[in-house]
């Protein structure tokens, strides 16, 4: 029988009772350990009762689980830190947002074993779930996304054995966002395969701010870094969109332009560069907002928050390239 361990990084959500719960009452083998690992920053909302409620509901697992400590210092971090913890031969990495199907622990141990010897990972199917009845909003599309991603941790099965020939996950990256594509690129450099497996996760749609994309924008200092790991090409070799760089770059150029030339008594070169930068936030706010169930709610959102990213984009991609300058690239690992 394939034995393994399960890891779960968590900032300790209400989710994560759903996560654990569905774990619990999922068929088939169930994992010789659990981690859980608390990546709560230390202070006043790190307190021990939503934890101790979320372990309560899994029941006879609950002997073996072994809650760590993260630090704050991100999933990629509290990920390796899991790693540590894990002595079997294969790990599998949840989100504390998903719910594993009902057969997953059954469907994964056949996943592992159907496993080649020179296969590392074996990902999940992801399934999000999206309201009947209207569009999904914005949110809801980039949530749906992950249905569709590459090499995802929401779950995401390895071999410890390659992980820790790669050196684990790189935690120089602190949000859930890229760190799984960076050790996926690592691992198929070093000569293993990741393929997909059968096993089905639910990942539903959490609550969000709506100020939620423009705070995701940091993403783009992570995305500075696959440059410097990767090479230039990292996108294609991570099957990931590029996105909108360029033009929050160009939009951004514009606005900028458009004061400094009103402030040096410009007005025809301003008026130019504000034409500019109102035509690509329009074209922006209207490539989010046609999809979407287009309510006044949902408008006035796209329209705020479109004119807010793409100078947050830009400016956390410079400030990625600065911090980053001086990372080498990841040399390929002889197998």
């Amino acid at each position: 029988m394939t034995s393994y361990a399960v890891v779960v990084p968590t900032l300790v959500r209400d989710t994560l009772a759903d996560c654990l719960a569905a774990l619990a009452a999922a068929t088939g083998p169930h994992p010789d350990a659990i981690v859980l690992v608390d990546d709560r920053r230390p202070g006043p909302g790190s307190g021990a009762a939503p934890l101790e409620h979320a372990l309560s509901v899994l029941g006879d697992l609950r002997e073996r689980t072994t809650v760590l400590t993260g630090g704050g210092r991100g999933p990629a971090a509290a990920r390796n830190t899991g790693l540590r913890a894990v002595t079997g031969p294969w790990v599998a990495f949840l989100d504390d947002d998903v719910q594993v199907g009902p057969h997953w622990c059954a469907q994964l141990v056949q996943d592992l074993q159907e496993a080649s010897p020179d296969t590392a990972g074996v990902q999940g199917v992801i399934t999000v779930p999206l309201p009947g009845g209207r569009r999904p909003t914005d949110w809801e599309r980039g949530t749906a996304g992950l249905a569709r991603a590459r090499w995802i941790t929401a779950d995401m099965a390895y071999r410890t054995e390659a992980l820790k020939q790669v050196g684990g996950f790189d935690e120089r990256f602190p949000r859930a966002f890229r760190e799984d594509a960076d050790l996926a690129l690592r691992l198929l450099d070093a000569g293993w395969r990741i393929r997909q497996g059968r096993r089905t996760t639910l990942h539903p749609v959490r609550p969000a701010s709506r100020w939620v994309s423009v705070k995701q924008q940091r993403g783009n200092a992570d995305d500075a870094l696959m440059r410097r790991l990767h090479g230039p090409d990292w996108w294609d070799k991570a099957v990931a969109p590029r996105g909108r760089i360029r033009r929050h770059a160009a939009i951004t150029a514009a606005g900028a332009a458009a004061c400094a030339l009103a402030v040096t008594g410009h007005r025809r070169a301003a008026a130019a560069c504000a034409l500019g930068w109102a035509a690509g936030t329009a074209e922006f706010a209207r490539a989010r907002i046609v999809p979407g169930p287009r309510t006044r709610d949902e408008v006035t959102t796209m329209l705020a928050t479109s004119v807010l990213i793409p100078p947050a984009a830009t400016w956390h991609r410079l400030a990625g390239a600065w911090r980053h300058r001086h990372a080498p690239a990841w040399p390929e690992v002889a197998r």
